[in-house]
């Protein structure tokens, strides 16, 4: 019986010292991070970021504001407002079948008495519209306004098959259609009524038409009061 309990000692032991003879399991490792930083890295990141004098990502201005780390100032204002009147994709024939395009009718102005219409063809819509602005300002006309940016008279001009017509009204504001209230609008014109004379539906030539009878304008006459006026301010005085 001793023999037995003594065997059963130095094979079974304590459960202390069989819980030591183990094999021990290899620590669990964190899984690893795809793309995604920790918050250690987060923080020496930003402790780098710091030294670097707020260079970082996201850095802000001078004020302390986000958003202004790139140094993007407030960009320049055009000097003509424009506006397209027409984009059309266009086509030519050659050996190896066609070849497409795109063609851009634009007006621009200032809004003070400065008005113009061009075209312009490319393969990119953009590129298309930066030859219309070129060629816009190339056929650019002033306009002889009134003090209260209507015009002096009456006028009326073809192209092609449109015929536009422009005629005075006083506190009318701006009566028009089409494209030719788009011309009035960026010239600046206000208290004038315009007539359509035709049946075209072609806004480029109406737009041109519009051009035309603007540029036919001439500044008001001096009326008889006026003239008297100057003339008596300009005598010697007694």
């Amino acid at each position: 019986m001793e023999e037995q309990k003594k065997e059963e000692q130095t094979v079974g032991g304590s459960p202390v010292q069989a819980a030591a003879e183990l094999p021990k399991k290899p620590a669990a490792t964190a899984p690893k991070s795809f793309g995604v930083a920790s918050d250690s890295q987060r923080r020496d990141r930003a402790s780098r970021d710091g030294r670097r004098g707020g260079q970082g990502r996201g850095a802000g201005g001078k004020d302390g504001k986000r958003g202004g780390g790139r140094g993007r100032g407030d960009r320049p204002r055009q000097e003509f407002d424009q506006k397209s009147i027409d984009v059309r994709r266009v086509a030519r024939v050659v050996a190896g079948g066609r070849r497409f395009s795109f063609a851009v009718s634009m007006i621009i102005g200032d809004r003070k008495g400065k008005v113009g219409v061009g075209t312009g063809k490319a393969g990119d819509i953009s590129m298309a519209m930066d030859k219309a602005g070129k060629d816009a300002k190339k056929h650019m006309v002033t306009i002889a306004l009134t003090k209260t940016n209507s015009i002096p008279h009456r006028v009326m001009a073809k192209d092609s098959s449109a015929i536009v017509e422009i005629i005075p009204a006083p506190s009318r504001g701006l009566v028009a259609g089409s494209a030719v209230r788009n011309v009035l609008e960026l010239a600046g014109v206000t208290d004038v009524s315009a007539k359509i004379l035709s049946g075209s539906k072609n806004k480029l030539n109406m737009a041109r038409a519009t051009i035309k009878a603007l540029g036919d304008l001439r500044p008001a006459k001096k009326t008889a009061t006026e003239v008297k006026a100057k003339t008596d301010a300009d005598l010697p005085k007694e």
